[in-house]
């Protein structure tokens, strides 16, 4: 099943003030650091999980490399939610100079 996807290029920046961005990588990824106003919801975790990004107008979901998102994205798609993969994941979001926000130390 082809999902939805958008390119770093292709997501505005700054972020639109509607878009919910979802991380769906593990904790100690997430802990590494995320892009800002992320929620964090686990792949696994998502089907229990669902109701807290449905509703909103899009979800933009990323993972590591782009595999992970696209499994959930196609998840949120079956389930009613206007969701969109972003291809490369989080490799790319900064790979095109775009921030995460890292814990502090």
């Amino acid at each position: 099943m082809s999902v939805p996807t958008v390119t770093v290029d292709g997501v505005p920046d700054p972020l639109p003030a509607d878009l919910v961005v979802l991380d769906v990588r593990e904790p100690d990824e997430w802990s590494t650091g995320h892009i800002a106003g992320a929620v964090h919801i686990p792949l696994g975790t998502l089907p229990g999980r669902v109701a807290e990004v449905s509703g909103n107008a899009q979800v933009l979901v990323y993972c590591h490399l782009g595999g992970r998102s696209a499994q959930a994205t196609a998840y949120l798609q079956r389930n009613g939610v206007d969701a969109v993969n972003l291809a490369g994941g989080v490799d790319a979001w900064t790979a095109a100079g775009r921030d995460l926000v890292r814990p502090q130390a």
